[in-house]
């Protein structure tokens, strides 16, 4: 006699293969009716079974017992239960032994024919079962039925009886039903073991084939370690394709026809799950923590924030799915290798920081330009940025370490100080303005160093203002920067200036002798000619900042020159003709101030550093920014 089914897979009430007993019966009437019932269950039985045993009929052995309107399929389930009924009943009752030999004989041959239905009906309808299939069905009953509890197909038929419905998805539907009788029938006679058997070799292959057409296979840490860059960035870039599909697809699958065809036992349907998928989505997770261990440059980190991105918008379906005690390791295996992600994150981040004071560049940018550092320390943060979904949790418990106090500029609003990812961006920006500070020190001209300031902090606001680093600083951080580099611009002016305004009478409405008001309009020409060639090669970037320059020195000195030139102009060339030192009209002030700090288009593009950072400022390596 065969031992029954392993207990986590039978249920408890399973009275089947039961041992014969020669202990005498009881005989009342009702006792008498009960076994004549009982025999008459076998000998109905025995006819249906006998009929569909391909061993003793070649009609069986050819025809397909799940067929049409499978009426015969379900006379003779029933015939199978009513026959379980009956071995309840004689191994129960200690009668006649013949019967209860007799009924696990049948019940043997019965078994038989499911298992080879169960296997046909899997093998036959595998392109109705496929996973892409499968996994849009369970999207779209999850969306219908508003939660994803189990429900009997009989309850789904009803749901889509007014529907028009594909003949696909019949065949597809139809399968389900047949696949989920034949387990219910197997796992109450005690057969589960070999039900679940076909199943998952059958279920387990059409995974693991479909992983490995998506790429995914196993590896080693060593095998990976060895690749060149070059080499792990597709093998990233195709794991970031296929966990998806994996994910939504294969395994959402794999739990629908599980939760499905073994509806009745919970018990089983986890345990079915877990040996269908549980290796695959090993081999699948297993991957991201192998691909971060390697040391890598601050440029990869895009690619590696698409790793845990991928990851962590999965997790609420991985954590569904895969949430039985039989599939612990998974998720253990996910979350572990969601903290090494998050570690390499920081990790890369500290190096990021480390080249921007690193960087050991001393060529001026000529006309005081943006600074190739600039323009790629910015991007960095930027495309940082657009990780605001998942950056904050892999910075939160990642305090900076501070030698002396931030300066109240460094916080954007009231909230930055408690947003993790606003304060870390911003002291990136912080290290980046004084790399700036530092820069602009080779600069021996005073007003070229404000020049190459107000360059460089507009093109970071203008980068925080049009990036989603908006979003993530404030617009109290952008105001106060931008308070910053009007700062710079009147440095500027002041100091590129002050022989120009110098060479003004302070009142130019005084009264001063035609002689001294000569000598002013002769030390002003000269002043400024000097100030105009001196500056011809300067540059500002930013349109809006070169025209609010223009426009406040414009008012300054035409103000002071306008009131001057209108007083002194008449009197002088009355006095002294062409030799009155009136050079310039007002009007002509404003042409040549129109013409200066105009940048070329390749202005501190041309400057190379040092620095790593620099050397490439436009290309990031792999990730969603990648170019």
């Amino acid at each position: 006699m065969r031992n029954h089914f392993f207990k986590s897979l039978t249920p408890s009430h399973s009275p089947a293969r039961t041992t014969p007993s020669h202990s005498p019966a009881r005989t009342t009437p009702s006792h008498g009716l009960c076994e004549s019932l009982m025999e008459e269950n076998i000998e109905v039985a025995e006819t249906l079974i006998t009929k569909w045993d391909s061993a003793s009929s070649s009609y069986a052995d050819i025809t397909p017992l799940f067929q049409d309107d499978r009426y015969e399929a379900k006379q003779y389930l029933k015939a199978v239960k009513d026959l379980q009924t009956a071995m309840d009943y004689f191994g129960t009752e200690h009668t006649n032994s013949q019967h209860l030999v007799r009924s696990q004989r049948l019940m043997q041959t019965a078994m038989k024919r499911l298992q080879r239905e169960f296997h046909r009906i899997l093998a036959e309808n595998r392109t109705h079962l496929d996973p892409e299939s499968i996994s849009n069905r369970s999207s779209r009953n999850s969306v219908l039925t508003g939660n994803s509890d189990l429900e009997d197909d009989s309850e789904d038929d009803l749901r889509f009886a007014n529907e028009n419905v594909s003949e696909e998805e019949r065949m597809s539907r139809s399968a389900i039903a047949d696949l989920k009788s034949i387990a219910e029938g197997m796992i109450s006679a005690g057969y589960g073991k070999e039900c679940v058997k076909i199943y998952t070799v059958n279920r387990k292959s059409i995974v693991e084939e479909g992983l490995y057409n998506l790429g995914v296979a196993k590896t080693s840490y060593h095998h990976v370690h060895r690749m060149e860059w070059e080499v792990l960035e597709v093998k990233i870039k195709n794991w970031l394709n296929a966990v998806k599909i994996a994910v939504k697809t294969f395994f959402e699958a794999e739990k629908y026809l599980c939760d499905r065809v073994f509806w009745s036992s919970a018990s089983i349907r986890e345990s079915v799950f877990s040996e269908i998928t549980k290796e695959s989505a090993l081999t699948l997770f297993g991957f991201p923590e192998m691909a971060v261990k390697s040391k890598k440059s601050p440029e990869k980190i895009f690619l590696i924030l698409d790793l845990y991105e991928a990851i962590f918008n999965l997790w609420p379906d991985i954590e569904s799915m895969f949430a039985c005690e039989s599939t612990a390791s998974v998720r253990s295996l996910i979350d572990h290798s969601l903290t090494k992600i998050a570690e390499s994150i920081r990790s890369m981040l500290v190096d990021f920081e480390s080249h921007i004071q690193k960087d050991s560049s001393r060529t001026p940018v000529p006309g005081g330009g943006v600074h190739p550092l600039t323009r790629y320390v910015m991007n960095y943060i930027a495309f940082l940025s657009d990780y605001s979904g998942i950056l904050p949790g892999i910075v939160a418990d990642w305090p900076l370490m501070l030698h002396s106090p931030l300066p109240e500029s460094f916080f954007g609003g009231n909230d930055s100080e408690e947003n993790p990812l606003a304060l870390r961006l911003a002291w990136l920006i912080l290290v980046l303005l004084s790399k700036l500070d530092s820069k602009a020190e080779v600069y021996h001209d005073a007003p070229l160093s404000y020049i190459f300031l107000a360059n460089n902090l507009e093109y970071i606001v203008v980068k925080v203002r049009t990036s989603n680093l908006k979003s993530v600083l404030g617009d109290e951080w952008i105001e106060s920067h931008e308070a910053k580099v009007k700062q710079y611009a009147s440095s500027y002016i002041r100091m590129g200036w002050s022989r120009v305004f110098l060479s003004l009478p302070e009142n130019p409405m005084a009264e001063i002798s035609p002689e001294r008001a000569r000598k002013h309009f002769h030390d002003f020409n000269i002043a400024f000619e000097e100030a105009y060639k001196h500056q011809a090669s300067w540059i500002v970037m930013d349109s809006k900042l070169r025209e609010h320059i223009k426009i406040t020195l414009g008012k300054k000195l035409g103000t002071l020159y306008g009131e001057f030139y209108i007083n002194y102009r008449a009197r002088l060339e009355n006095l002294y003709g062409n030799d009155s030192e009136v050079r310039f009209a007002p009007d002509d002030l404003g042409n040549y101030l129109s013409d200066l700090l105009h940048a070329d288009g390749n202005s501190g593009g041309s400057v190379s550093s040092t620095s790593s950072l620099s050397s490439s400022p436009y290309h990031f390596h792999g990730g969603r920014h990648s170019g």
